[in-house]
């Protein structure tokens, strides 16, 4: 989910642009529209951060775009 920044953390999503089901061990991930946001400077937390990470989501950042290590 995307979550503007000023909302509570359970407040009203933007867009949802994927799930993660650590039970049955499930990703879905919308790849395009998370790189939209990543490119308009949304910042995901460590969780997020780490799973997109292990499913290469930064290898398509540009090279030119902010560096997610």
């Amino acid at each position: 989910m995307i979550i503007p920044l000023r909302s509570r953390r359970e407040g009203r999503d933007l867009r949802k642009v994927g799930f993660y089901d650590p039970i049955n061990n499930q990703t879905y991930l919308n790849v395009p529209a998370i790189l939209y946001f990543l490119e308009k400077g949304a910042q995901p937390t460590a969780t997020v951060h780490d799973i997109l990470k292990k499913a290469g989501v930064f290898t398509e950042l540009t090279l030119n775009q902010t560096k997610f290590i």
